[in-house]
């Protein structure tokens, strides 16, 4: 209560609208400065493209920057291509992890009602003597000529 009695106070003087009058000067001016270094950087790589023309002639000057802003922007789609990949495949085990964990639980909680119905105990025990019997079955089978590895012998 004492929280929405501090926002009442703090609106009705005027205190959230000085912040908002802040935050957005501030907003204003962090876009000014980057539009003026956007157009530093600009004057800084035409005066290099002027220094290396005069050095190496137009032509010549004109193709290496061409390669070389093709070459960057390769670059960032090629690592940010990477980035993505094992961001997906994080998420992926991540969200493999969870419903792990939700099927264990619905299972453990599922359990004592299972157990107390008629069927119950056969309901809980059938797949399980059946997971085991197959776990059992895949361990001993002979694996054929083109399941083993290159270095093992039959």
């Amino acid at each position: 209560m004492g929280t929405l009695v501090s926002l009442i106070s703090a609106m009705a003087s005027g205190e959230v609208a000085a912040a908002l009058q802040r935050a957005r000067t501030t907003a204003i001016l962090y876009g000014l400065a980057g539009l003026l270094a956007l157009c530093g950087v600009g004057f800084l790589i035409g005066a290099a493209y002027i220094w290396l023309a005069a050095r190496y002639g137009p032509l010549a000057t004109s193709l290496g920057f061409g390669i070389g802003f093709l070459v960057i922007a390769g670059l960032i789609l090629a690592v940010h291509k990477l980035a993505t990949g094992m961001r997906a495949r994080r998420r992926a085990r991540k969200r493999k992890a969870d419903m792990t964990a939700v099927g264990v639980t619905a299972a453990l909680a599922l359990l004592p009602a299972l157990a107390k119905s008629k069927g119950g105990l056969g309901a809980i025990l059938a797949p399980a003597i059946a997971l085991a019997a197959y776990a059992i079955y895949r361990e001993n089978v002979k694996r054929g000529p083109e399941d083993r590895d290159p270095g093992e012998s039959p």
